[in-house]
């Protein structure tokens, strides 16, 4: 049984929800409102478009066989991943106050703050570390570099699992091969200023001197943050700290996915390989900043990696959907108490 017009309802109603929201904020702020209403509008379209041809009758039927335990297991997990992370970046900060437990709870308000539109979470982030004596640009950077060293282990694990897949459409190449040119040389840049900082304070220092009025600006402070927050890629024992809790973290999120394969009794397809390939293609899915918690994008992103791992279109559906809201969940429930813990409030 097919359901065409449940996309099309899905993107009217999420248009007539922004126009909704435009009316009644007003003029009080325009930028917010541009950003709501794109941001929901991205959504529902690339909703739309995946949408649009698929029995979502079925695809609700896969969905409300999944079992509960494992999808309670699933959100322990997504937690475990998370405490590997927090363990990573207390070690990217060393002589801070800073302990585990508080940067678990400070990536626990981050990844429930990227749900909303442009992923404010990673500003929130390095913001919420200045309470613990680390300077913003500091954490900043720190951040920074994890989404280089992450962005480089996506690439490589992508490619290996395309290496696997019989047939590989070109755009998925293309767009693996593009962040992975930008990772390199970002990546580059960064070791190379924190091997030589010299360069980069000879450069501003010139500049300086050709714009006077750059002096004005706290420039020289900034870069020295900055060159602080580099101290990881300075130091191998640090460096191979970030390194291999980046391989635990990531080992932790593919066995993520693998549960949620049982809990979805998709163990007839190659479990590795479609979990490798939902874990990556949905991790570049969320490059794209205007979208709701990943609504739309990540979807498609599941679809894609379900189609190369040889999987049909209503259970890839149905695990996009299923990874998207539990992960959503388990974000909101650390989140909360994070929140709670830490004394922060949104309005902070």
């Amino acid at each position: 049984m097919r359901w065409p017009a449940g996309p099309a309802v899905c993107f009217y109603a999420i248009l007539g929800y922004t126009c909704g929201v435009i009316r009644r904020i007003g003029g009080r702020d325009m930028r917010r409102i541009v950003l709501i209403a794109a941001s929901l509008l991205m959504s529902g379209l690339i909703l739309w478009l995946v949408l649009r041809d698929m029995p979502l009758a079925q695809v609700w039927e896969q969905m409300r066989q999944a079992n509960v335990f494992w999808l309670v297991a699933t959100i322990i997990s997504i937690h475990i991943a998370i405490w590997t992370r927090a363990i990573r970046w207390r070690g990217m900060l060393p002589g801070s106050s800073l302990t585990t437990m508080q940067a678990f709870y400070i990536l626990g308000i981050t990844f429930t703050l990227n749900l909303l539109p442009l992923r404010a979470g990673e500003v929130a982030r390095s913001l919420l570390a200045t309470r613990y004596g680390i300077p913003f640009v500091t954490a900043a950077t720190s951040v920074v570099i994890e989404r280089l060293v992450d962005t480089l282990l996506v690439v490589v694990l992508l490619a290996v699992a395309l290496s696997r897949v019989p047939a590989i459409p070109p755009q998925t190449a293309q767009v693996a091969t593009l962040f992975g040119t930008l990772a390199v040389i970002g990546f580059a840049v960064l070791v190379f200023c924190a091997r030589y900082p010299a360069l980069p304070r000879g450069l501003l220092a010139r500049a300086q001197r050709l714009l006077p009025v750059l002096k004005r600006l706290p420039l020289t402070a900034l870069l020295e943050h900055g060159l602080d927050g580099l101290e990881p890629l300075t130091h191998w024992r640090l460096f191979a700290h970030t390194l291999l809790w980046t391989l635990i973290s990531w080992g932790v999120s593919l066995v993520t996915l693998m549960l949620l394969h049982v809990a979805l009794n998709l163990g007839d397809v190659d479990v590795l390989l479609s979990s490798s390939l939902g874990a990556t293609l949905a991790s570049l899915s969320l490059a794209i900043p205007i979208s709701v918690a990943g609504l739309g994008p990540f979807q498609a992103a599941m679809l894609a990696a379900g189609q190369l791992a040889g999987m049909d279109d209503v259970r890839a559906l149905s695990l996009g959907f299923v990874f998207h809201g539990v992960t959503t969940l388990a974000y909101l429930l650390l989140g909360g108490l994070a929140f709670a813990r830490l004394g922060v409030s949104l309005g902070d």
